[in-house]
């Protein structure tokens, strides 16, 4: 698979002047945990989950995880763990014929032994998936029998399976629990550190804790209390580029009339003969959206958690490289040996040639998966293709999703929903 799957190669060659890379579940970690992109949640309880993911991958999704946990009622565990383990087999039958790659297919589960069990149940089926996301997890018991199911399982497959730990504990929240909770999920997290993808922050849990909701005026980094757990969170994980952290959910996709002004500039779709594209943008309450994930991004996060199939796309495209990123970061790793400052290729800035190293590392690697840009307006017509997919595949989205963490429990009335976080 690879990111803009849905693009013509006429579109491609118009867009990109490095093309998005291709992958698949045996990539290298280093190469997944990039990858991965904006993930799409869909509640166990669907009675689809294999044409979900279809839809997904058709809309430019690469990772996609089926819940066991938030997104569905207590009593309908047993029947969508026996769902999942039934969509896991017919995607292994229908596997030949698949006319697009499958995203990277996750189930979030809600205790370790549902790991092991899962694993036994789905036989060689299992290795339709390449993890797990464990959720809510800590350092002591809890999460050293995650993560010994995960390996457990990965033995019982015969294959790699990864873990994707959700950090969403109250321990995490409050202060004075804050530093020892997150030095024991590094040490935790450093024993197991194959087994690991990347690391996921459950921010509405965490401004749950607090009485929160952000409204879709307000970004994640302007919840005082939040922001302060995530910096710390990317202090411990990021440093030297150890880990790799996905960006909290992005809970909304539409609504009435705005108090406070839009974020978008009118130029830049003006340019492309856009302007219809900016409306829609506003009107999902995206342009806030994009603002957060640029700060998740220049904070240390890469990819995102999504509710929403328009959502896809602005996360992924956001991940693409610029021209001038590329070329700066070309230059600093050509000539980084010799130390010192180099004037920027667009003549507009400063490389300093130690310090921007491993900045230059990340930004070639996120090039190697996501592509680079043309030339600047070029993000725009991508942000423009990527919604006319996804306006496609999904007529009435608009109307019909699921919000974070709120799925339909009759799983005979699944079908209103598809995508759940």
């Amino acid at each position: 698979m690879r990111h803009f799957a849905f693009l013509t190669p006429e579109q491609n060659a118009a867009i990109f002047a490095v093309l998005p890379g291709s992958f698949d579940r045996t990539s290298p970690p280093e190469v997944l945990s990039i990858a991965l992109g904006a993930t799409l949640y869909s509640p166990g309880t669907r009675l689809q989950l294999a044409e979900d993911a279809r839809r997904a991958a058709a809309i430019g999704a690469t990772s996609h995880v089926w819940c066991l946990e938030d997104a569905i009622a207590h009593g309908d565990v047993p029947f969508a763990q026996a769902n999942v383990v039934r969509q896991l087999r017919q995607l292994t039958q229908a596997a030949d014929s698949a006319e697009v790659p499958l995203p990277l297919l996750f189930v979030r589960v809600r205790t370790p032994e549902q790991i092991v069990e899962l694993a036994r149940d789905a036989g060689p089926a299992i290795a339709q998936l390449t993890g797990f996301v464990l959720p809510k997890i800590t350092p002591g018991r809890l999460g050293e029998a995650y993560l010994q199911s995960l390996e457990a399982a990965s033995d019982l497959a015969g294959l790699r399976l990864y873990g994707m730990p959700v950090l969403e504990h109250e321990d995490l929240a409050w202060r004075e629990s804050r530093t020892a909770h997150l030095a024991g999920l590094r040490e935790l997290f450093d024993r197991y550190r194959s087994s690991i993808l990347s690391l996921r922050v459950g921010g509405t849990d965490l401004c749950g804790l607090f009485g929160l909701r952000r409204d879709r005026d307000t970004i994640i980094w302007d919840v005082a209390v939040v922001r302060d757990a995530l910096c710390d969170v990317l202090n411990t994980f990021a440093r030297r580029g150890d880990y790799v952290l996905s960006g909290p959910v992005w809970e909304h996709f539409n609504g009435p009339d705005r108090l406070f002004r839009s974020q978008l500039r009118s130029t830049p779709f003006q340019q492309g003969s856009r302007m219809r594209l900016r409306q829609q943008l506003l009107r999902d309450d995206a342009d806030e959206l994009l603002r957060e994930v640029l700060l998740d991004r220049a904070n240390g996060f890469q990819g995102k958690t999504v509710i929403h199939p328009t959502h896809v796309s602005l996360v992924n495209t956001l991940s693409v490289v610029s021209r001038e990123e590329y070329d700066d970061a070309i230059t600093v790793l050509a000539t980084r040996d010799r130390g010192g400052v180099v004037r920027s290729c667009a003549g507009n800035k400063m490389n300093e040639l130690g310090p921007h190293g491993l900045w230059a590392e990340q930004v070639v690697a996120r090039a190697g998966v996501y592509g680079v840009l043309a030339k600047p307006d070029s993000v725009v017509e991508l942000l423009q293709r990527g919604r006319f997919v996804a306006d496609a595949e999904f007529p009435t989205t608009h109307e019909d999703p699921t919000v974070h963490g709120v799925a339909p429990h009759d799983v005979h009335a699944t079908e209103s929903g598809m995508l759940s976080s």
